[in-house]
């Protein structure tokens, strides 16, 4: 295979094609008064599980790109300590950042520049082709999730992702 060809299918992955639902279209028609809602045996929210996504994802990106990060604590300093974002201004910053931080992973994967298959050199094997399908596989995890979540919830619109 060649590099343009790898780089297409993790882009691809990354971006919620094939198998994978991609990340708008979990969230596009979530009702803002259920970002908090909880059913019963689930222990997560719609809230908890986007800031948590965002927080690996910038994570991830943050350990791919810079040598001086220092990631959160694990596991607390991944998950936001609320059920529900103090505003509706919260849940928006929030989608905005993990947009951002998915498509900066994007573009170092699509830069030509960038050796997927290098060693980070602050790492301790770890390439960027591994954290971009870390993040392509969290990301598809929690997106599953909250899919479910929402079903349980009564606000998932079946026939709009068919």
């Amino acid at each position: 295979m060649n590099d343009h060809a790898l780089r297409e299918h993790v882009l691809n992955t990354l971006r919620g094609r094939g198998a994978h639902l991609g990340f708008d279209q979990a969230i596009e028609n979530l009702p803002l008064g259920y970002l908090g809602a909880k059913v019963p045996g689930c222990p997560h929210t719609p809230w908890r599980i986007l800031e948590h996504m965002r927080i690996a994802q910038w994570d991830i990106l943050e350990f791919s790109r810079n040598p001086e990060h220092v990631s959160p604590d694990f596991p607390d300093g991944y998950w936001p300590p609320d059920n529900a974002p103090p505003t509706t201004t919260a849940w928006e910053e929030s989608v905005a950042a993990f947009r951002a931080d998915l498509q900066a992973m994007q573009d170092l994967v699509a830069d030509p520049e960038t050796d997927l298959l290098a060693p980070i050199p602050h790492g301790d094997g770890q390439t960027i082709l591994r954290e971009a399908l870390l993040i392509a596989d969290h990301n598809a995890y929690h997106l599953g999730q909250l899919v479910i979540l929402l079903r349980a919830l009564g606000v998932w619109d079946e026939s709009a992702h068919s």
